[in-house]
């Protein structure tokens, strides 16, 4: 009889764990459902007003979205021309004011105060941190790099020492008005460690890391921090991968990420790019991503990669 009585209450307690498990990862689920369907589905219908932030906003990026959205535009980039191309198109199809800053990101701090300068007298209210550079055009190991000791410096100014110097260029401007919004642009290469992606991986982790502490600290003070972790956007640094299912031009994402704003501060950024991260989290784990297996596999597919643009690269020239 004791032991029939002490084999219920085993059942009974095992019962009642396995209840809360499901319980817990049926909540845990559903709520993600919804805080999805809220960010990606619901900020397309109530779109924040960006225009409760100031008046100006910048950069380069997102720049369509945002003129169309009734803010001035703030250009900065190394390229004159691409700055004043960029300028008459906003301003002739828009009908938004603009102003040119011409600066490179690799080359270190001495650039910032320049910036500060010329930022003086605006009312910036958004700042979009999307500047970023890999240290080479594919998939290589850390030490397979022309000229490396240049070009991991300039990796390392223009993804981290930018996101950390700009932002003080408005940050007392934000204090001082109790309000602010500033996107930085992370990576997916950043959600689990990336060989042969070493150098942009660690300093997309950096962008991740400080976004989110920066929103935490400032947050009761009116100013949001976003971090936007994107998958693959067709732009110059990726080779202009043509756009599919999986791959978004850089308008129509920039687009998407924009609505976000004001439903979470860390983000996909699009729905296909939120669903494409649940994907590889639980079919590419870390531990899979830095086996010498997956390694080999992804040096072969780079040397492919590397002929294939190459020859491309030869074809356009020949045209």
């Amino acid at each position: 009889m004791g032991d029939t009585a002490e084999w219920s209450w085993y059942s009974l307690v095992l019962c009642s764990i396995g209840s809360i498990t499901v319980v817990y990862y049926m909540l845990r689920w559903s709520w993600q459902c919804w805080h999805g369907f809220k960010v990606y589905v619901l900020s397309e219908i109530w779109q924040t007003d960006l225009r409760t932030y100031g008046q100006w906003a910048g950069k380069v990026f997102f720049k369509e979205w945002l003129a169309k959205r009734g803010l001035d535009i703030v250009l900065i980039s190394r390229s004159d021309d691409k700055l004043r191309s960029v300028a008459k198109e906003i301003e002739s199809r828009y009908k938004r004011q603009t102003h040119l800053i011409q600066t490179d990101f690799t080359e270190g701090h001495s650039i910032y105060s320049a910036i500060t300068q010329q930022l003086e007298g605006l009312e910036i209210g958004i700042l979009v941190n999307n500047v970023g550079m890999n240290y080479i055009g594919v998939l290589a190991n850390f030490l397979d790099v022309p000229d490396p000791d240049q070009r991991i410096t300039q990796v390392i100014n223009c993804n981290t020492l930018s996101v950390t110097q700009v932002r003080l260029s408005v940050w007392l401007v934000f204090a001082l008005r109790g309000k602010g919004l500033i996107i930085n642009i992370s990576s997916e290469a950043a959600s689990q460690p990336q060989p042969m992606l070493s150098v942009y991986s660690a300093t997309k982790i950096f962008v991740t890391y400080f976004s989110r502490c920066l929103h935490a600290e400032y947050r009761s003070k009116g100013i949001t921090v976003q971090c936007v972790v994107p998958f693959i956007v067709s732009t110059n640094m990726t080779h202009n991968i043509p756009v599919n299912p999986l791959v978004k031009s850089a308008a129509s994402f920039a687009r998407d990420a924009l609505n976000t704003v004001g439903y979470t501060t860390y983000t996909s950024g699009c729905l296909t790019h939120a669903l494409q991260h649940y994907a590889l989290s639980i079919f590419f784990p870390g531990w899979l991503r830095l086996s010498s297996f997956c390694v080999q596999r992804m040096a072969t597919f780079a040397r492919s990669t590397e002929l294939q643009l190459k020859e491309r690269m030869a074809e356009t020239k020949n045209k």
